[in-house]
């Protein structure tokens, strides 16, 4: 799968954020499992890659971004994405539509960086105006350049075995349970959301036989019943709701590993997760905070599919 080398480079420690005690009375630290350190240390490496490519091939690994109108959130998502690009040591480039744009607009701008053989990876923001079909847009990327991996050709690949591509969120989360070394063969994995985002691949990857892999893994959503019992259930519990808060330290089973996909920010200002942290981290064993959780690894994860797009594009294996 992609990026599951093991790295040997030093990390931070992770972080203390609170004590529970076991059945014996004991107090057990919980940790912070500190998503921007595991993210340095994967762009770090990346990094490496793209030097050795550009010796190689002569070029930088390319991810374009096509922004569709002017939604304040989404550009800062892809200056985000493009900063990380520049400080990682591959290209990236902007294509600006205004909100105005038709599909066929759109789709010709596609077709046009599909034909660009200076063009490793593609990315187009979500959401999209409501004159353009988010589906039709996935469609017309070139599998060779899915590099958000939502192409049903690149997800039947995942269904596989037999990835090309894994799609960011998912693979970050994953990537966090490898290098904090937490064993996922044999445990209940319990995910709390069901989109194609997040839930749906991250149970195919976790179920599939293999390392870093083998779990037992159930899926809840908004129409499952009995929600509380299902997560305490759960050896890893990975809230992908989109809800503030909506899972408390009561729902937690003592001990287990949590993470926290979620990304909200409240009337006040705060920007919490779908977990609610100070209950949490008293029954936790280890924790993602939010922001600093899951959110870098995401977009460190993009920069590894466009840096394996542009090996595969040009011939080579990636490892």
């Amino acid at each position: 799968m992609v990026g599951q080398r093991q790295s040997t480079n030093r990390m931070q420690p992770t972080q203390n954020v609170g004590t529970r005690r076991n059945q014996e009375g004991l107090n057990l630290v919980a940790k912070r499992l500190d998503g921007k350190a595991i993210a340095s240390q994967v762009r770090s490496e990346i990094a490496e890659k793209a030097i050795k490519f550009l010796a190689r091939e002569g070029m930088k690994p390319h991810l374009a971004a096509v922004l569709v109108g002017d939604d304040p959130a989404s550009q800062i998502y892809v200056k985000n994405k493009r900063l990380a690009c520049e400080k990682t040591g591959l290209e990236s480039s902007l294509h600006l539509l205004p909100a105005t744009t038709s599909q066929s607009n759109l789709l010709e701008t596609v077709e046009r960086l599909n034909a660009d053989p200076s063009v490793n990876g593609i990315l187009v923001q979500f959401p999209l105006p409501k004159s353009c079909s988010e589906r039709e847009v996935v469609l017309a990327i070139d599998p060779l350049k899915d590099v958000d991996a939502f192409h049903p050709y690149t997800v039947g690949l995942i269904v596989d075995g037999t990835p090309r591509f894994l799609p960011c969120t998912p693979a970050g989360i994953q990537q966090i349970l490898i290098r904090e070394k937490i064993e996922t063969a044999g445990k209940e994995v319990v995910i709390v959301g069901r989109s194609h985002l997040v839930g749906r691949p991250l149970s195919i990857m976790l179920s599939q036989k293999g390392p870093h892999a083998d779990a037992t893994v159930t899926v809840c959503h908004s129409r499952t019943p009995n929600l509380e019992q299902h997560c305490r259930r759960a050896d890893i519990l990975i809230a992908a709701i989109g809800r503030p808060e909506a899972i408390t330290g009561s729902m937690i089973k003592p001990g287990a590993v949590v993470i926290d996909v979620g990304i909200n920010r409240l009337a006040d200002g705060r920007v919490v997760g779908d977990v609610e942290f100070e209950s949490a981290v008293q029954v936790a064993s280890a924790i993602t905070p939010v922001p600093g959780g899951v959110g870098p690894m995401t977009i460190a994860m993009l920069l590894e599919n466009t840096l394996k797009a542009a090996a595969l594009q040009h011939g080579e294996k990636f490892n």
